[in-house]
């Protein structure tokens, strides 16, 4: 019989051809993922710089919203001293600022003579401040008396007074409109008055006789763009990032570069936000963040190489199993077709018409009683492989009575081996449920290691079992050679010997691998504790059972 060559045929075409797939795939992912990936930078490009924005100009936005509105608490009584105080705080925190200008104002009545204007409000003194070497040098400063700063907060103060709802609080649209002055790089602010003034206010800018006089301040803050700390929190964008005016426009622009830009806002709205970043330094981020999608495809890449080589190897497993397979089923017909022919002939011999004479009946008889036996040892193999192939053996559990079971075989190793010093003891435990044969089996294996792997003179097993939760311990405690920490994990692998001189002949490494199989069929396990030249301890766990 002949096995079929094209069962299992290996077609390279194919696996060529599926190799080529893949790293096709694999070629245009990476293309695909590092396009988008320069995409994605570019797109990021051009929207972070508001993250940059918002970082670099978060001090003006505290310095408008938190640090000015303080002026109000003052009420309208700050001096040149305590202005001087407040404007040093704002030099130390808002270095932005690089100058304060303070207007000591005074309200009353119009047709006072000490009024400059009709609005009944003026300027009775302003102090200007500025830093010096970590202090603030301050100073009266007449020029800045009648500036345009102060006629138009001085005309929406006086507005607003003249048409305030006094039973509510100002809105915030009304309160920037009125006390806040914006401009290019400059701030003006006046102390925002509480309701009972501003009724205080309506009646002495009404024509009268009063001469009475309140006070106002006002603070108006010179900026500096340039003194804004640029904050990039986003470096591997941005290059360079640098405040310009608004109409900057360089005329040097290279095109191995990317250049972006952001407004500024408020007081600094005369300025902007100017990015410029080379496209190597673009390049290198794509890169940076390539990598990891790039890691990822060479991964399934290769782990579908990966699947192709095991889907292969499959293969050819199963190419080789189907050998075996087919050796076998052509050795066993073999082996049947001998046997079976010797049969044919002796029957046809017997069934002829010759007569036969006595010997030769009882030849004949022979020859078909042999070849019977051979058929069924043949049986007997072929049923024990499919037995040992299937694992179909069952366990016989039996009661077990240990006293009695552990005494014979120590009377029948003392018997075999005389010089063998044996031992054992019993704890709490009486009777035993399992298969006898198989934990003969095991017994007779730890106690024929323990007598083969020990120096003359030091022959000596005890054997201990006791109890424990469910379970019972056998424990086989020899004084023998022992074995190194690092060889103990693989005693009970199938053809491993130890290299010693007890090894030499006689042993083929399936004692202990057949112990560990024997316990794991019976639903226990097996683990040993050695020291060289002092001994070892195999510690059997098997469970008590009912």
């Amino acid at each position: 019989m002949k096995a079929q060559k094209n069962l299992y045929r290996k077609n390279f075409s194919l696996i060529t051809a599926f190799l080529v797939l893949i790293t096709v795939s694999l070629v245009i992912a990476i293309v695909i993922s590092y396009n988008l990936t320069a995409k994605y930078v570019e797109n990021e490009f051009a929207s972070k710089k508001i993250e940059v924005l918002d970082q670099t100009v978060k001090p003006y936005y505290d310095f408008f919203q938190l640090k000015i509105p303080e002026i109000t608490s003052y009420q309208g009584f700050l001096d040149s001293a305590s202005a001087a105080n407040y404007s040093a705080t704002v030099f130390k925190s808002y270095p932005f600022v690089r100058k304060v200008l303070f207007y000591d104002i005074q309200i009353g009545n119009p047709s006072s003579k000490k009024l400059a204007n009709k609005q009944g409000i003026s300027v009775k003194t302003v102090y200007q401040y500025k830093p010096k070497h970590g202090s603030v040098k301050g100073y009266k400063d007449s020029v800045w008396a009648n500036d345009v700063d102060f006629k138009d907060m001085a005309m929406k103060l006086s507005n607003f007074i003249s048409v305030a709802d006094t039973s509510r609080l100002p809105t915030q649209d009304e309160i920037f409109r009125t006390f806040y002055n914006v401009t290019p790089d400059k701030i003006s602010y006046l102390n925002i008055p509480r309701r009972e003034d501003i009724r205080i206010y309506q009646s002495l800018l009404k024509k009268g006789d009063t001469k009475a006089f309140y006070k106002q301040n006002m603070l108006t803050f010179l900026l500096d763009a340039h003194q804004l700390k640029v904050k990039n929190t986003h470096p591997e964008l941005y290059q360079q990032v640098t405040i310009q005016p608004v109409v900057y426009d360089p005329l040097d622009v290279e095109g191995d570069r990317k250049v972006t830009e952001a407004a500024l806002t408020g007081a600094f709205s005369n300025f902007k936000l100017y990015f410029i970043s080379t496209n190597q330094h673009l390049t290198k981020e794509i890169d940076r963040r390539f990598l990891p999608i790039c890691a990822i495809v060479l991964l399934i890449y290769f782990f579908l190489v990966l699947i192709s080589w095991l889907i292969y190897r499959n293969l050819n497993i199963n190419l080789k199993v189907f050998k075996l397979q087919y050796d076998f089923i052509n050795n066993f017909t073999h082996e049947f077709k001998t046997p079976v022919s010797v049969i044919k002939i002796a029957g046809s011999n017997l069934k002829g018409d010759a007569e036969l004479s006595e010997r030769q009946r009882r030849h004949y008889g022979k020859i078909l009683d042999e070849e019977a036996d051979k058929l069924n040892d043949l049986m007997n193999k072929l049923l024990s492989f499919t037995q040992l192939e299937n694992r179909s053996i069952t366990v016989k559990r039996e009661e077990i009575n240990l006293q009695q079971f552990v005494k014979g075989y120590i009377d029948t190793f003392k018997i075999k081996y005389p010089d063998f010093k044996l031992d054992f003891n019993i704890e709490n435990v009486n009777k035993f449920y399992s298969d006898p044969v198989l934990l003969g089996s095991v017994f007779q294996n730890l106690m024929e290691n323990a007598y083969k792997y020990s120096h003359p003179g030091k022959k000596e097993l005890f054997i201990n079992i006791k109890p424990e939760k469910r379970n019972i311990v056998f424990s086989f405690a020899d004084k023998g050679i022992g074995m190194a920490r690092y060889e103990q994990g693989d005693v009970f692998k199938k053809f491993y010997r130890i290299e010693n001189q007890y090894n030499q002949n006689g042993s083929v490494g399936l004692g202990l691998a057949f112990c560990k199989e024997l316990v794991n069929f019976m639903d226990g396990e097996i683990d040993v504790t050695s020291k060289l030249n002092v001994g070892s301890t195999f510690i059997v766990t098997l469970p008590l059972g009912h």
